[in-house]
């Protein structure tokens, strides 16, 4: 079926059509829409002190904004931000009371940042998830027949010393009357009970979900988490805690591991499928117990039409293990969003995930783009150059730049896009990666600086081996689950005769990971979704050889730079042909949920 055009006429029923015509509506008109939420923002944070000191002085006109407000990144506001945090309430950002603070990425001194929203910001995003099932709906018949097994979770909320709530945006809208009170939809019926959602023990949630899951395996119609990352934990998981599960199947019962009350009451009592079901535990056994996990997604949950999972950006290193153990099911990414601002949605769903593309939705917020050189070029462009949503040009690369109604005036994201088309007069964009990340596992960014600090902590625990690092270089190692870093050292020990201890060496791993920001600490020490770091020594002149290497492919030498990531399958060969040891982190790093500002 040809559906580019999102004919509402089209759509399995009168709400998917009330939203097909709003993205119509929306992309018909994106440069007008973008210039009416500009005015909206204006108006209503008109009086802030940060307006007022770029004398904006109420003006409405993208001119003078424009003129007047700078392009700005996380550490031009940390400042105003820590005064919210330690509480106080004048109107700094945005009039409307900021309602919590959104954890994202680490900053370059390795605390979470933390976004400032307001309570409006819940329908906004709400409305944007309410937009995902009419568009799949037009791809995927049926989906009203059956459930999602979405593997949904939220972590532990921290209280800023003025006593804003500081947790994750998913974390947030899980805990929200919007999701808790949603109403019931067909096209939108998990497997999960909301109480196992809520579970912020990540082992009882997900034993939960994954029990629940397995109840109702026939029902299953779309399987999925948020990051492709995710659903592999959720596989992993399952690989070492099936013949719990199957015990649970076979008796009806729950293992005492899940202690939480709630949850022990919504499984045993309130879930009528929940009874001894000895042939589904046999099957399950049947199925775990083979050699193989090749395509077990499909084996398990024989009516799964697709695996709802977001696979751009650093997701991708994940495609090829998704399709082993789905027997390569189709894997649309139907969002694109951030801490920051939710930004658009993917209106070709089943496209193959090189050709994803999001098309950004001109409500969301007012979008600028700073055309993105790698050379650094893009640095250099003054503010009033930066160009409005409608008038991107395919196949250049921009940076993403926002403006929202919760006071984030001309915020540089990070995000680096590549503009792909238009779906109507709004651009679509192809994610090309996160500005300066060098390595990344799951939420984890760390960029060249970090790794760099980690690597310079971690030697000094060489000196009193009369040890140095020569070189070094590192990859996202996403074979096993969960994934690890994995650091190249080639050293140089000056005294063959006291060569650093394997002991030490390990403890190198872990002084790397202490320096790494918190986010990856958190994934480490809290979460799991992280294995522990790794150092390869190699050889000497294991690096010269990767010169060699470089210049016989056509690389000039007097511009050779050591790659500090690397991901190409023959330099992983020479690199794993010339290790001599391996080491790695032998404890967690540590991790605190809250720090005083």
């Amino acid at each position: 079926m040809d559906v580019d055009s999102l004919d509402p006429s089209l759509a399995v029923c009168e709400k998917d059509a009330k939203a097909l015509e709003f993205i119509q509506e929306m992309t018909r008109n994106c440069d007008s829409v973008q210039e009416k939420v500009l005015e909206e923002i204006l108006i209503q944070n008109a009086k802030t002190e940060y307006f007022g000191r770029y004398g904006l002085d109420g003006a409405t006109d993208r001119d003078t904004f424009k003129s007047k407000i700078p392009v700005v990144t996380y550490e031009d506001l940390e400042h105003d931000i820590k005064r919210i945090a330690n509480g106080d309430k004048s109107p700094i950002f945005s009039t409307k009371p900021i309602s919590e603070f959104l954890t994202s990425s680490g900053t370059s001194a390795g605390e979470r940042k933390l976004m400032p929203t307001i309570h409006d910001e819940l329908d906004r995003r709400t409305k944007l998830y309410s937009l995902l099932m009419p568009v799949m709906n037009l791809y995927v018949p049926g989906l009203d027949k059956g459930k999602a097994l979405h593997f949904l979770f939220v972590k532990k909320s921290a209280k800023t010393p003025g006593g804003l709530l500081a947790r994750p945006v998913l974390t947030s809208y899980y805990n929200s009357e919007h999701f808790k009170n949603r109403p019931l939809d067909p096209y939108m019926v998990y497997t999960s009970p909301t109480e196992a959602i809520l579970l912020t023990d990540s082992y009882q949630s997900m034993y939960t979900q994954m029990l629940c899951g397995l109840y109702q395996q026939k029902e299953v119609l779309r399987l999925g988490a948020i990051f492709a990352s995710g659903l592999l934990r959720a596989i992993r998981f399952l690989q070492l805690n099936w013949e719990d599960l199957v015990h649970d199947l076979a008796t009806g019962t729950l293992n005492p591991k899940i202690t939480d009350p709630s949850v022990r009451k919504c499984i045993l009592n309130k879930l009528p499928y929940v009874k001894p079901n000895p042939t589904l535990a046999e099957f399950i056994t049947t199925e775990c117990s083979k050699g193989s996990w090749e395509g077990i997604i499909t084996r398990i949950w024989p009516n799964t039409k697709y695996l709802d999972v977001i696979i751009t950006g650093a997701m991708a290193q994940y495609i090829p293990t998704l399709n082993y153990y789905s027997g390569g099911l189709p894997l649309p990414s139907t969002m694109y969003a951030s801490s920051e601002c939710y930004f658009g949605l993917n209106l070709k769903p089943m496209s193959k995930p090189d050709d994803v593309s999001y098309t950004i939705m001109p409500n969301m917020a007012y979008f600028e783009f700073l055309p993105h050189d790698p050379s650094g070029a893009s640095e250099a462009c003054p503010p009033t150059q930066l160009v409005d949503l409608a008038n991107v040009e395919v196949g250049k690369m921009y940076e993403l730049v926002i403006t929202t109604y919760s006071g984030l005036n001309r915020y540089q994201v990070g995000d680096v896009l590549e503009v792909t088309g238009f779906h109507n007069s709004a651009p679509q964009f192809r994610f090309i990666r996160r500005k300066n990340v060098l390595l990344s596992i799951d939420s984890d960014k760390t960029d060249e600086a970090e790794l760099q600090k980690g690597i310079e902590n971690a030697s000094k625990l060489l000196s009193e081996f009369d040890t140095g690092v020569v070189e070094y270089t590192s990859y996202a190692d996403t074979k096993t689950i969960p994934g690890h870093y994995v650091i190249y050292w080639e050293l140089l020990v000056k005294d063959p005769s006291n060569p650093p201890t394997h002991d030490v060496l390990n403890q190198c791993c872990l002084a790397i990971e202490e320096s790494l920001n918190s986010v990856y600490r958190y994934a480490r020490a809290c979460d799991n979704s992280i294995a522990p770091l790794e150092i390869r020594i190699v050889k000497n002149g294991t690096f010269e050889e990767l010169m060699d290497y470089a210049i016989s492919r056509g690389a000039s030498i007097n511009q050779y730079k050591v790659p500090r990531c690397v991901n190409f399958t023959p330099i992983m060969e020479l690199l794993d042909s010339r290790v001599l040891s391996t080491h790695f982190s032998p404890a967690l790093p540590h991790w605190t949920p809250a720090r005083k500002q």
